[in-house]
C-alpha cells in the first residue's frame, strides 16, 4: 500500500512539473539567403528541475543528424556543414534558441529542439518542438539615404557622411552618384557610405545611391535624391531697430579669426602712437628748459646795466650785453645781482676812466 502511495505522489509531481515545462516556438520561420535567422525555442525554468541536455536536430535534402548538443561540459557541433555558423545563448536561462548565420538554400528543412531535465528524485523529463525553416532569395529593396549627425545643411570645413541602406539577400552592392545639369549623373564611389573629411562650398549638390544584389537578377534599385548644402564661414545678417531682419541694412559678420586679427592691429597701432606722442612731448620739455634759463640770465644782465647807468650821470654809454652769450650762472640770481651791482658801483667811483665811454666832443 505504501508503495502505491509513493508511485502516485511521484506521478503527480511529474505531471505537475510537466504542466510548467512546455517548450515554446513557432512552427515555421522564413530566412533570407546569405542572411541570419534565429529558430526560437524557450521554456520557463522551474526551481526543482535542472536542465541536463539540449539537442538540435535537422532533417533536410542532404540527410538528417544532430547539429549541436549541450551537456554539462560544453556545446558540441556534430554536423560539419554548420560549424562556425550556429550558436545557442549561454547567459539566458530558459532560452535555448538556435542562431544560424550565412543561410544557404540547402539549410531549408525541419529542425527539432529537444530538452531534458532532472528532478529532485533523479527522474528525467524530456520535451521537444519542431520548426520548419524556409530559405528564400530576396532582391534588394529601394535604398534610403541617411545623413550624418549634422544633417543635410553643414558648415564648410566640417566632416559628414551619407549612408545608403537597403534590405534583401546579402551581399548588397552600393554606388554613389551626383546629379549634374541636363539630367546627367556623375559616378562618385562604391560602398554604402559617402564621406567628406573637410567640406567645401563646391560640395553642395544633389546626391543619390543605387543598390543591387544577386537575388535581384541584375535589377538595380535607386534611392530618392537628397540635397546637400554647405554653408560658407561668413554669415550675412540683417538687422533693424526692432532687432528683426530689415532689407537694406545688411552687415557682414566675418569669421572669428579675421575679427581677432583686426583687433590686435588696432591695439598695436594705438600703443605705437602713444609712444610717439610721449617721445615728442619729452623732447619739447628738454628743449624748452635751457631757453628759459638763458632768457632769465639776459634779463638779469640788463637789469645790472640799467642800475649802473642810473648811478652814472656823466652821459657815458655802456655797451649792452649780447643776448646770444651763453654765460650761464647756476647761483641764486638775487644775491648775485646785488653783489655785482655793488662791485660795479665801487669800480666806477674808483676809476671812472676805465668804465666810461665819451659820447661827444665837449670842446
Amino acid at each position: 500500500m505504501e508503495t502505491l502511495l509513493r508511485v502516485a505522489v511521484l506521478v503527480s509531481s511529474l505531471l505537475h512539473c510537466s504542466a510548467f515545462l512546455d517548450l515554446s516556438g513557432p512552427s515555421e520561420v522564413r530566412g533570407v539567403w546569405r542572411g541570419s535567422i534565429t529558430l526560437p525555442c524557450a521554456y520557463v525554468p522551474v526551481e526543482d528541475l535542472v536542465q541536463q541536455t539540449l539537442t538540435w536536430t535537422v532533417v533536410h535534402d542532404k540527410g538528417s543528424g544532430t547539429i549541436i548538443r549541450r551537456d554539462g561540459s560544453d556545446d558540441h557541433i556534430l554536423l560539419s556543414e554548420y560549424r562556425d555558423r550556429v550558436s545557442i545563448p549561454k547567459d539566458a536561462p530558459g532560452n535555448v534558441s538556435l542562431l544560424i548565420l550565412n543561410l544557404e538554400v540547402s539549410d531549408r528543412g525541419t529542425y527539432t529542439c529537444q530538452v531534458t531535465w532532472k528532478d529532485s528524485n533523479n527522474s528525467l523529463i524530456a520535451k521537444e518542438i519542431t520548426t520548419k525553416l524556409e530559405v528564400v532569395k530576396v532582391a534588394a529593396t529601394k535604398p534610403i539615404i541617411r545623413a550624418g549627425q549634422l544633417g543635410l545643411t553643414v558648415p564648410a570645413g566640417a566632416s559628414t557622411s551619407l549612408t545608403c541602406e537597403a534590405s534583401g539577400s546579402p551581399p548588397i552592392s552600393y554606388r554613389w552618384f551626383r546629379s549634374v545639369p541636363a539630367g546627367k549623373a556623375v559616378f562618385l564611389s562604391s560602398g554604402a557610405e559617402l564621406a567628406w573629411h573637410s567640406l567645401r562650398p563646391s560640395d553642395s549638390g544633389t546626391y543619390f545611391c543605387e543598390a543591387e544584389n544577386r537575388a535581384g537578377a541584375g535589377a538595380v534599385q535607386r534611392s530618392d535624391a537628397v540635397q546637400l548644402t554647405v554653408t560658407d564661414l561668413s554669415i550675412t545678417a540683417t538687422t533693424s531697430e526692432s532687432g528683426v531682419g530689415y532689407p537694406g541694412k545688411n552687415a557682414t559678420i566675418h569669421d572669428f579669426q579675421r575679427t581677432g586679427l583686426s583687433l590686435y592691429l588696432v591695439i598695436l597701432i594705438a600703443v605705437v602712437c602713444g609712444a610717439v606722442v610721449f617721445l615728442v612731448i619729452s623732447l619739447i620739455i628738454c628743449v624748452t628748459k635751457p631757453k628759459e634759463a638763458q632768457v632769465y640770465d639776459v634779463k638779469s644782465r640788463n637789469l645790472r646795466a640799467a642800475t649802473s647807468s642810473s648811478r652814472d650821470s656823466t652821459g657815458y654809454y655802456e655797451e649792452p650785453i649780447s643776448s646770444t652769450e651763453n654765460n650761464y650762472v647756476m647761483e641764486p640770481r638775487e644775491n648775485k645781482i646785488s653783489e655785482e651791482v655793488n662791485k660795479n658801483v665801487s669800480d666806477c667811483a674808483g676809476n671812472p676812466q676805465e668804465s666810461e665811454y665819451e659820447v661827444g666832443d665837449t670842446s
